[in-house]
């Protein structure tokens, strides 16, 4: 189909800014993380600044099964939960179909995940393991774009070479995305070998296609989201890592670890949700209080009930409270040290986000950081 034909069957379908100014122009943008971008967590980020959530990413394959048990299982929606994308992986244009189609106007648009670097994502044949067959992720965003009733945008990696980068994402905008956000990392770049996101190769990008780019790499502090949008000219940032250590990101408000978990918790109250979601999010919000306090640890591994959930947190609240209080000097947000590579040094009950370090043989130090934030 032409893009005239593609407008004549979806008159009121928006596009490119149309898209993003119907959603109050998002800066703040929560990433797809499997099973940690659940409803309950965007609900919790929103409350903090966050102005789009995506989902977790879905199996397309899954997902459109006949059989509802696990579309029922993964998505979840309410009337706060917009702008909201939904993000599939796939690797069969008409499976997408099938599983967007299920979602209907719940959402604001459809996401395609083309950057998932995991494993099991290369078994799969999805994600970013799609990045050597372009005609393919062509044929999967313009099936949706000819036959979907929201929009579909698309989430990339990038190559290492800068102009292969813009035309992979020149030919994404082409095939029908309306919204592209770039991970500036490479492909091979995860778990210990996840280093910097590179913000040139996503400003090269923006430059070159007409429609919104969100940029995900390399935000550790709110500081870094408006730094992001100077040197890159973006019209979003997105946090994956960090939202998760530190949901309340967007908001520039640094706040006590067990204050997030509490009001996480009710949110979890209404929102039905995954006990194994629960203990994730809380181990990463404790991250670094639970080597402090091994005992409480080991209750949280073994809590199944949203009940032990709330006495655990209520008993490590106990714990940092008291912490804080035997401090040598009270907290103060804006006057903080910094390490050695010039990231802030927080108490441990504060929310802050990971930051991994290993042994670096090359140059004197003895550790080099490895900024796997996004």
């Amino acid at each position: 189909m032409t893009e005239d034909e593609i407008k004549a069957k979806f008159p009121t379908r928006l596009r490119g800014y149309d898209l993003y100014r119907k959603m109050d122009s998002p800066r703040h943008i929560v990433a797809p993380m499997v099973d940690q971008s659940e409803l309950a967590w965007r609900m919790l980020s929103r409350n903090y600044g966050a102005d789009l959530c995506y989902t977790p990413m879905f199996h397309a394959k899954f997902f459109g099964d006949e059989n509802a048990r696990y579309r029922n299982e993964q998505w979840q929606t309410n009337e706060t939960d917009r702008p909201v994308f939904v993000q599939f992986c796939a690797n069969d244009p008409d499976v997408l179909l099938k599983a967007a189609q299920f979602v209907g106007t719940d959402a604001d648009a459809v996401d395609l995940n083309l950057g998932c670097p995991q494993h099991i994502a290369r078994r799969g044949h999805y994600g970013s393991y799609l990045m050597e067959d372009w005609d393919l992720i062509s044929r999967l965003i313009r099936k949706l774009h000819e036959n979907l009733e929201i929009p579909v945008t698309a989430k990339i990696r990038v190559y290492p070479e800068v102009e292969k980068t813009v035309a992979y994402a020149k030919m994404v905008e082409a095939a029908g995305a309306q919204i592209i956000a770039v991970h500036g990392r490479l492909r091979e770049q995860k778990g210990h070998k996840t280093g910097l996101a590179d913000w040139a190769k996503i400003k090269a990008v923006k430059e070159a296609v007409s429609v919104p780019v969100f940029a995900n790499g390399n935000i550790l502090y709110f500081e870094d989201i408006q730094r992001c949008i100077d040197e890159t000219g973006v019209d979003g940032v997105m946090s994956a890592e960090t939202n998760l250590y530190n949901p309340a990101l967007f908001s520039g408000k640094t706040l006590p670890t067990w204050q997030l978990a509490e009001e996480y918790l009710d949110i979890c109250e209404s929102v039905p949700t995954k006990g194994s979601y629960i203990r994730g999010h809380l181990f990463k919000l404790f991250r670094y209080s639970l080597p402090i306090h091994v005992d409480l640890r080991k209750r949280l591994v073994e809590a199944c009930k949203l009940e032990e959930y709330r006495q655990v947190v209520c008993d490590i609240k106990a714990r940092l409270v008291k912490d804080a209080e035997s401090a040598e000097a009270e907290f103060d947000p804006d006057n903080y040290e910094t390490n050695e590579f010039g990231y802030r040094v927080y108490p441990h009950w504060i929310c802050q986000p990971a930051l991994r370090f290993e042994h670096d043989k090359e140059h004197s130090q003895s550790k080099r950081l490895l900024n796997e934030a996004q």
